[in-house]
């Protein structure tokens, strides 16, 4: 079997290539002009071209779906090598803006979701992948070229940089080895450029692999899907909280390094008559005391065959002023692609449901 290209550092390949200069040919071959095929590398010798299309693979990903939103977001059905499917999103977080002139004066801001796995073992009560159950992690190189294909697919600029969140399938930190690879590849200045600071990891609370994680010092943000202050209600919704409780996550938190510009985001998924009361807000002003926090309200996005409601808007804004009002950092996220599969997982199911 060939291997993925993508799940190679420059380093790794310059150790593994002779000469050693060629691997930043490649590179640039991949990730600047998103060429995936070697015999069109050609400031490669014709011999090294044929060695390399022995030994590795560059296209390991297909597209076999895609769906677009009116807001802009787009979000995307890879299949693997050995036929499996998950999912990955690219979200328009700004427009192009004009000047009078035709000028551009503030360019497009994008962020892609990538996944981690396929499926995922944690069961949240509110996720749709969930329902797929777990199968398997994806390798460094399947989530670097989640990238590259879709920076390809849209036609963004090599040198426009955009920001990565781990938030599609999967639970990143079940998946660290290969996630933090990524991320180091992802990072390389003579590849896709995208600095750790730019990356976000979110994770359902595995307290022992938060402290890891920090013990690596990566440059990455952290954000946590915490959607519950207490551990009655949040083992109901994520069942993981039974061995990872609501204290030992904020413990594991506490103690993560954050840069001094940046803050950790705990995410609070708003459900309507479950966790959108003021009594729950006041909660969880007393639970982030002492944190650099910033807390991201999401609304639930409803799906086929879930329990839970979308809440009330206004109820929503009434629990981000509470935080507000006491000094609390807060957003309410704009929902993307609610008219789209948003759910994550919804696509992928929608799709094994033709074959089965």
């Amino acid at each position: 079997m060939k291997k993925n290209i993508y799940d190679y550092t420059l380093k790794e390949l310059q150790e593994k290539l002779q000469p050693s200069f060629r691997a930043k040919q490649i590179y640039q071959w991949l990730y600047i002009r998103y060429e995936n095929t070697f015999s069109k590398m050609i400031n490669l010798p014709q011999s090294m071209r044929q060695d390399l299309e022995n030994e590795y693979e560059i296209k390991n990903l297909n597209i076999i779906r895609t769906e677009t939103s009116k807001d802009g977001s787009k979000k995307y059905l890879f299949k693997t090598k050995d036929g499996l499917s998950f999912e990955s999103v690219l979200i328009k977080m700004r427009d192009k803006k004009l000047n009078s002139n035709g000028q551009i004066i503030e360019s497009e801001k994008w962020t892609c979701c990538l996944s981690s796995q396929i499926g995922c073992k944690v069961g949240c009560a509110f996720c749709y992948t969930a329902k797929g159950g777990f199968v398997r992690n994806l390798s460094s190189g399947e989530i670097v070229e989640q990238v590259v294909q879709i920076k390809k697919d849209n036609s963004i600029a090599p040198e426009k940089r955009i920001n990565i969140v781990y938030m599609g399938m999967g639970e990143p930190l079940n998946n660290m080895q290969n996630v933090t690879h990524a991320i180091e590849i992802l990072s390389e200045l003579d590849g896709l450029s995208i600095s750790a600071r730019r990356q976000t990891i979110s994770t359902s609370g595995i307290a022992p692999k938060i402290i890891e994680l920090g013990k690596l010092n990566l440059g990455v943000q952290l954000a946590i899907s915490l959607h519950a202050v207490d551990d009655e209600l949040r083992s109901k919704l994520i069942p993981m909280n039974k061995a990872y409780n609501i204290e030992s996550v904020i413990q594991a938190v506490k103690n993560f390094p954050v840069d001094e510009r940046k803050k950790i985001m705990f995410e609070y998924l708003v459900i309507k008559d479950i966790n959108d009361n003021i009594q729950s807000a006041k909660k969880l002003l007393k639970l982030l005391d002492g944190i650099k926090a910033k807390v991201n309200l999401i609304l639930f996005n409803p799906h086929e065959g879930s329990q839970f409601q979308r809440p009330d808007l206004n109820q929503v804004k009434k629990f981000a002023d509470f935080l507000i009002n006491k000094g609390l950092l807060c957003t309410i996220r704009e929902s993307k692609g609610i008219d789209i599969s948003a759910a994550c997982g919804q696509l992928r199911e929608k799709e094994l449901s033709k074959i089965f």
